[in-house]
């Protein structure tokens, strides 16, 4: 199922497409998963933002570590186990999966449910970000 599909079926009251049984109840299924996906991860944490945002290419725990230094610019510095224990919580519910697991490396990728999230959540720091504008000169 395609990042687009999962987008249709959340966005969409009705499916015109006619399937059989067993193919509606999956995609049933995938739907609901997300949506669980979503309440529990929204609004997401720092941390959590920035380790899947590095997942945007595949990348194993040190390439995540060292691309959220880059790109906060050193401000945030993240330790092994807050990785470790976020990617196995973020695969457990399918936000991620192994790309590659070689000797002493293993290697993560986003999944679709975990674009759909970050989407979701790109879309409300937007929002986050368009009202705090509004509303900044209001507090000086």
């Amino acid at each position: 199922m395609s990042r687009c599909d999962i987008l249709t079926l959340r966005h969409s009251a009705m499916c015109n497409i006619i399937i059989e049984h067993n193919v509606v109840r999956k995609v049933k299924v995938v739907e609901m998963e997300l949506d669980k996906v979503l309440k529990a991860y929204i609004p997401m944490t720092e941390t959590a933002f920035y380790i899947l945002l590095s997942l945007i290419e595949p990348r194993h725990g040190y390439g995540i570590v060292k691309h959220v230094e880059n790109i906060t610019n050193g401000r945030i510095s993240l330790g092994s186990g807050t990785v470790y224990g976020t990617l196995t919580k973020m695969q457990k519910h399918g936000i991620i999966t192994v790309y590659s697991d070689q000797k002493r490396k293993t290697i993560y990728e986003i999944t679709d449910i975990g674009r759909t999230l970050m989407v979701d959540e790109i879309t409300r720091l937007k929002e986050l970000h368009e009202n705090a504008l509004k509303y900044e000169g209001e507090l000086r």
